[in-house]
């Protein structure tokens, strides 16, 4: 029988206007789809005008301007409803979603949800499983003590996977899907008895875990700093007084 980080996956990354996920916007996305290592990916992409500035800061990061985002993207309500619907077909096709930082893409989705379809994420996973792999959760629990970064790029490095224009949202997801491969075969002792559904379940624990981690250490150092435990999708915050 095939062991899910060989057979089909799928992968989803965003670029943003920034790193608040309440407040920011999705500027572009993509869905790879692999039915197995080294086979051809089939890719969507979605450019976004998020209605909104695009900071230089942003800019600076995946190269999209926000003239070009005005002349090129499309208006963010009928995107956000072609990415979630993407996003349940391959669920309910069975092909686990890899999401690299996943409360962070995530959330921003449903939240771009909220704004412009007056829906959310969870609406569209009511009857299709959300089976999740992200792997910096996986690789932080399954080599925990290892001293370093764990960006995209640093996890790329230490897998030995290609990434080829990083910050874009394809390049991004093709190569996360990599890596959460790369990570199946290495710790395959440890994972390959275990279904998505179930390391689906697990990393919500230990990403919580691992939050409890980070938010002690930033207070070892003198930060009082919180860090959300939520996995894979942040709840959404009530509404101000």
């Amino acid at each position: 029988m095939t062991c899910w980080y060989e057979g089909p996956l799928a992968a989803f990354d965003t670029e943003t206007t920034g790193v608040d996920v309440e407040t920011d916007r999705i500027v572009s996305a993509a869905v790879v789809v692999q039915d197995a290592p080294g086979g051809r990916p089939r890719v969507s992409r979605w450019l976004v005008n998020p209605g909104v500035p695009v900071p230089e800061g942003a800019t600076a990061v995946h190269g999209l301007t926000e003239d070009h985002l005005q002349r090129n993207g499309r208006w963010p309500s009928p995107v956000m409803d072609e990415i979630v619907r993407e996003l349940a077909e391959q669920s309910a096709a069975g092909r686990p979603l890899v999401v690299m930082n996943a409360p962070f893409d995530l959330t921003l989705l449903d939240r771009e949800l909220r704004r412009h379809r007056a829906s959310s994420l969870d609406h569209w996973f009511e009857t299709v499983p959300l089976r999740v792999l992200d792997p910096r959760v996986l690789d932080k629990h399954l080599d925990r003590y290892r001293k370093g970064r764990r960006t995209l790029t640093d996890l790329c490095a230490h897998y030995g996977v290609e990434l080829t224009g990083a910050h874009d949202a394809a390049a991004d997801a093709l190569a996360a899907m990599d890596v959460v491969r790369a990570v199946g075969r290495r710790f395959a002792a440890r994972l390959e008895r275990l279904s998505p559904a179930e390391l689906h379940t697990l990393q919500a624990v230990w990403h919580a875990a691992q939050a409890r981690g980070l938010e002690a250490w930033f207070a070892r150092s003198g930060t009082e700093e919180p860090v959300d435990p939520a996995w894979p999708l942040r709840p959404e915050l009530p509404a101000a007084a």
